[in-house]
Order: structure tokens, then sequence, then C-alpha cells
């Protein structure tokens, strides 16, 4: 917990909808709460301007919604919406707000406005179009081959979703894998996570 005019304290927050308490936190057991905010309309104004900050493990379920492959071998660059799903793990730094604010008529209010985000790894299982453009030739059917994807992801944080740039390698499994253009090529990707926890 940061407030102004204090140092920072670890606290319990019990949040409901109406309100929120914090406690104290010890180690043998939770203390009388230090700190109660009503999110309920009052005529006064509500506690100063807080803020809280929790830092956590994220592990989400995610898709890579684009991939942006860069030009190669003189080929023009692609945009790919393939199939792929991955598990994300990564470390989660949420900051929440309790913020004042009066309407016209002079009644207040106390808000909880949250900001959110994260970085870690990602790894999973997709498809990709594997054909004569993908090959140079080398293949003259087109089929979707699986791959293994991996790489590293950044989040924002929402209380639906979290959205975020990501970049990667695909592992082609099927046996054109030499002949596949993006074969140990890098890419940039829009991803969307789910969390699990």
């Amino acid at each position: 917990m940061k407030s102004s005019g204090a140092p920072d304290r670890d606290v319990y927050l019990e949040m409901k909808d109406t309100e929120v308490a914090v406690y104290p936190k010890n180690e043998e057991r939770t203390g009388n709460e230090l700190v109660y905010i009503s999110l309920s309309d009052s005529d006064t104004l509500c506690h100063e301007s807080s803020k809280f900050i929790k830092k956590s493990l994220d592990i989400d379920i995610t898709t890579v919604l684009l991939k942006f492959r860069p030009s190669v071998y003189d080929l023009p660059a692609q945009m790919n919406i393939d199939f792929n799903a991955a598990l994300y793990a990564g470390w989660r730094h949420d900051t929440y707000y309790v913020k004042g604010k009066a309407n016209p008529l002079h009644t207040y209010r106390c808000d909880v406005v949250s900001r959110g985000y994260d970085f870690g790894f990602f790894t999973g299982l997709g498809s990709t179009t594997i054909g004569p453009f993908s090959t140079r030739n080398a293949v003259s059917n087109e089929y979707n081959g699986m791959i293994l994807q991996f790489g590293i992801a950044g989040f924002v944080e929402s209380s639906i979703a979290s959205f975020g740039i990501s970049t990667g390698f695909d592992y082609l499994f099927s046996r054109d894998r030499d002949v596949w253009i993006y074969n140990h090529k890098p890419w940039i990707g829009l991803i969307i996570g789910f969390a699990l926890n």
C-alpha cells in the first residue's frame, strides 16, 4: 500500500462491491483494519487517494491472432492467421488506484481503477500452410503442417482478457521442415490471453 506522506506497507485487501477494507499483513494473523474505504455515494469525500500494488505469477491460455513474417528470399512479407494455442507463464504487476470524485450534485464517490501488465514466455501448438510459396516450389501440393511455437510476450491486462505483442519461432514437425522458408525465422504477433489462475 502506497499513500502520500506514509511509508509503504504490506497489506491484505478485502474487496467487495461497496467497500474495501485494508488490513496490516502480519505473519501470525490479520490485525485490525488500517483503512475502510466505502465505494458507495456519500456526502463527504472518501479516504485520501491510495495506490495498491500486487505482484504475482500469471498463467494464461493464449493464441496469436496475427503473425507477421518478414520478407525472406526476396519473397513478400506475410500476415498469417492460422490456428494456434499456447500456454503462457509470466510475471504480472497490477496497480489499483482508489480515487474520490464529486458529481454536480456534490455527492462523493470512491472508485477503484486498475492497471496491469506482465512479461513472460509461451509455448504451444499450431498450424501453418505448407506449399509452393512457403517452400520456394520444393513442395507442389498445399497442406496444413503442424508446428510447435515458442517465444516471449508482453501483455496489458483488462478485466476480461490480456492483449499484447509477442515474438517467437515456429518448429515444423513435417519432413518439409528443411525447405520451409520460415524455418529458424522469427515472427512478430498480436497475442491475446485468458487467465487460468
